[in-house]
């Protein structure tokens, strides 16, 4: 971290600026920043960086969006999703860069392909609480499944927004469902995740320092991700979704 040159700097920044843009317009897109960050600095220290920028993101998407999270299907995450990031808190304890990159990419290449499969099967799927009756044994199987991944990924690289923005498209959100709800459980997620990184020493001094700079950036890209959200289409707005999983899976693949 200390010997970054000046592009470097600036390509990080801009990655911070797409959390912003990622959190109050299209989540998916996150990938790309963390793609940036695993690329300019060692895999496991820029988990560490990426959190804090995460969080701050977060922030602003729920002082935004609060209002159109869907509580019922957080609380059914949130029991798998602890799972998860126990088991990779465990995995990053021995894991290297590599492993770190490859288990990443792989996950998330794969869920986009089950994704749409998904939405190819299914018709017509229904907006989550329209109809707030008791979920089915399909819906919980689903939702631990994503949870445990969820968990898994954002632990490891705080990957787990593409993982939960999957499980949201498939459940059929539309977007101020999908970016409320969303909200409220990476801010809730991610503010958990703080003790865990202290302890595996990715949050550290040095990590601040950085965090304090390239969080400047983080305000403008949410300012301007909500003023476009109310312009992108539905079916675009997916398929972008879909598009930024996709890319940033094979990015952690192929490097």
């Amino acid at each position: 971290m200390d010997t970054l040159t000046l592009w470097q700097l600036a390509a990080l920044a801009a990655a911070s600026a797409l959390v912003g843009f990622s959190k109050t317009a299209v989540s998916g897109a996150n990938t790309i920043s963390l793609a940036v960050f695993a690329a300019v600095l060692p895999a496991r220290e820029s988990t560490g960086v990426l959190l804090p920028i995460l969080i701050a993101g977060d922030v602003l998407a729920v002082l935004v969006y609060r209002r159109h999270a869907h509580w019922p299907t957080l609380l059914r995450l949130f029991p798998a999703v602890a799972v998860g990031v126990v088991a990779g808190t465990l995995f990053m304890m021995w894991a290297d860069d590599a492993t770190v990159r490859t288990s990443i990419g792989a996950i998330l290449v794969f869920m986009a392909g089950v994704t749409v499969w998904r939405r190819r099967r299914a018709e017509t799927v229904a907006e989550p609480g329209a109809e707030d009756g008791p979920p089915t044994a399909g819906e919980r199987l689903k939702a631990r499944s994503y949870g445990v991944l969820g968990g898994f990924t954002t632990m490891v690289a705080n990957a787990g927004g593409p993982v939960m923005s999957l499980y949201l498209l498939s459940a059929g959100f539309r977007k101020l469902g999908f970016l409320g709800t969303s909200a409220w459980f990476f801010l809730i997620v991610n503010t958990s995740k703080v003790p865990f990184s202290v302890g595996l020493g990715l949050i550290d001094g040095r990590s601040l320092l950085l965090d304090a700079c390239l969080l400047l950036f983080v305000l403008p890209g949410a300012w301007i991700g909500r003023a476009c959200v109310d312009r992108i289409d539905q079916r675009l707005f997916e398929r972008v979704v879909l598009a930024a999983t996709v890319v940033g899976g094979l990015q952690l693949l192929l490097t």
